[in-house]
Parts: C-alpha cells; structure tokens; sequence
C-alpha cells in the first residue's frame, strides 16, 4: 500500500517492529513492517470535499488530501475512538468494510482502520483441512501476519491519539473496537488472548491494549475444530476480561458458530454471542440492521458507558426486521445481573 502513496507525507502511517522471535514471526523477526491507517470521522454537514471514488463503485466520503485538517461535526467536542480491524485478505476500502466505517463515524465515532496488507505475509486459508495441511508447513508466515494485526492496530490508536490534528479530539477514556473475519480474533488478540503456534496446539499471547474497553466480532474467527485459534480446545481465551460481542452466521463454516461458541465460553469478561440465522461468511446484506444495531448498541454499553444501553442488551432478543437474529449466549453485564 506504501507503494501507491501519491503524498506519503500527510497520509496517516505507521511503523511496527515484528516480535524478534523467529517461530512467531520466521523471516519477518525482528523487522520492521509499515502499515497505512484510514480514518473516517463525524464531519460538518457543510462539508464540501469530494467523495473519492473506489473501482468497486463505493466511494471514500468527503476525502481529506494533502495537509487540510479534519472538518469535525463539532470542532470542540472529544468524540470516542473505534479500532476498526478488516477481514482476512481485504483492506478498509474492501467489500463493505468503507460503508461499515461510514456507518459508525456517523453515529459518533473516530474509526480508525490499518491496512493490513495480509498478503505480505501469507495467501493461505483454513476452510478445511487440507488448507491445514498446507498451512502448517507455512506456519510461521501465518503468525507473523496474525501477530502484527494487533500490533499494527495499537500503533494506529498511538498515532492519532498523539496527532496533532486528532489528539485534541478524541477521548482516550473511550476506545472501543471493531473487527471483521480474523478482524474479530484480532480484537481477542488485543484483549491478551493467547494466540495458537503449533501443530500441538500450543499458543503466545502477543500483546495486551488495555485502553480497548470493549471490542465487537462479525463472524469473528475463533479456528476450526481441527485448528483453533486459541489453543488446544480455545484455553488460550481463558482469563481475558475484554468485553466481546460475537456476531456469527449458522451457516458459517470459515468461522464455524460451534468453535465461536466454545471460545466464548472461556472469556472472562462481559460477553454476549448472537446468531444469524443462515448466513454464512462475509456481510449480509439482508442483516445490515440487525448487525449494526447489536454492535452499535453493545459499543454505546461498553465503550460510552451507556445505563441504557446495556438495559437495552439485558432483556434485548432480537432485531425487528431484516434477518433471523437470535441470541446464543446472554448479555452478562451489570443490568443482566
């Protein structure tokens, strides 16, 4: 992505050094990797910037180029930070990734969002186990790209926080997260989740930001039965506080609903794990509602703080309308008690 960089000078960036362990990162130990960050913000309805057309036919709303600074909704308020992680493979202007960013900086939020640049490290899938197979005789690329999702994710909140078009406008009290596919298990990976690195299913934590006071999962990626994410049987969640809301599809099998399910299981954290009848990987359209407005209303709970909001999660089954959403696992936060 640095190589497309037209003003690499005023484009958000950052630099991460890999873990200096050769059987976490192989070749990339020790090295350092850049990542570009993407951020979307709450703008002034007077914003005249032109929107920056994507070849998908998505846009990237009201661009910011060169040096101009944010145009915020409010210039005087501190708004809460949202980590925003992609799914494997893809990018922040992905998919549907630039219209999730759009929809949570329009309900208040400072979204930042790296590009991960997964193929840097490795083109390799888990859909079976064949894909295990091969991947095992390629692990350490795998982890390395595993292991500096995180990483790269707490060097964006560092830069903006710190940015002197940012810093004055973002409230460091309320960071919250958001992640797609392995997105997802980057979120657990930040709370200190211990992260699989052998065929015996042993596994490394790889960092803990304790500024994310809560993250949301969509069809977040937990492993396979026969390779989970989290060690042997998912022990490696064992002992992690961050509060998580996973939103899977029954249909799931990249991210199965039954592994998801058992890695909830070992948070020791608030928790809730919500389902989504028949869909399978990858966003779902007919579900929009129904996933923005679990992860938005389980954010507003745990990031802002809101009493009625996690009154609202307590007693909430489902979303009226789009897709067949059902809860799994029960909301335990403190109105649930």
């Amino acid at each position: 992505m640095t190589d497309l960089l037209a003003d690499p000078v005023n484009t958000l960036s950052v630099t991460v050094t890999a873990p200096n362990d050769p059987n976490l990162c192989g070749s990339f130990a020790g090295k350092q990797v850049a990542f570009v960050v993407l951020a979307c913000y709450p703008t002034v309805a007077s914003n005249s910037r032109p929107d920056y057309p994507l070849p998908t036919g998505h846009v990237v709303p009201h661009m910011q180029t060169g040096a101009s600074p944010p145009l915020f909704a409010d210039a005087g308020a501190r708004y809460p930070l949202l980590a925003f992680s992609h799914g494997y493979g893809g990018s922040p202007i992905s998919n549907d990734y630039i219209q999730a960013l759009s929809v949570f900086a329009s309900y208040g939020y400072i979204v930042v969002a790296p590009f991960h640049g997964d193929p840097r490290f490795s083109s390799l899938k888990v859909d079976d186990l064949g894909d295990a197979v091969t991947l095992l005789t390629h692990l350490t690329d795998f982890l390395a790209l595993q292991a500096l999702r995180p990483l790269s994710v707490s060097a964006a909140i560092d830069l903006v926080v710190a940015h002197p078009q940012w810093r004055d406008h973002v409230d460091t009290t309320q960071i919250g997260g958001f992640g797609a596919s392995m997105g997802g298990e980057t979120m657990l990976l930040l709370g200190g989740a211990g992260l699989t690195t052998s065929l015996g299913f042993a596994w490394t934590q790889i960092t803990v930001d304790s500024r994310i006071k809560a993250a949301v999962g969509y069809v977040p990626y937990f492993g396979q039965v026969f390779l989970p994410a989290f060690g042997r049987d998912e022990h490696g969640l064992d002992g992690v506080t961050l509060p998580y809301l996973a939103i899977s599809g029954t249909a799931d099998t990249t991210a199965p609903l039954i592994v998801t399910e058992q890695g909830m299981g070992r948070l020791a954290g608030r928790r809730e794990l919500v389902a989504l009848t028949g869909v399978k990987h990858g966003f779902d359209v007919a579900s929009t509602n129904d996933i923005f407005t679990w992860a938005l209303t389980f954010l507003d709970a745990e990031v802002r703080g809101s009493t009625a909001a996690r009154q609202q999660l307590s007693t909430m089954a489902s979303v009226a309308g789009g897709g067949d959403d059902r809860v799994v696992i029960p909301y335990n936060g403190p109105s649930a008690m």
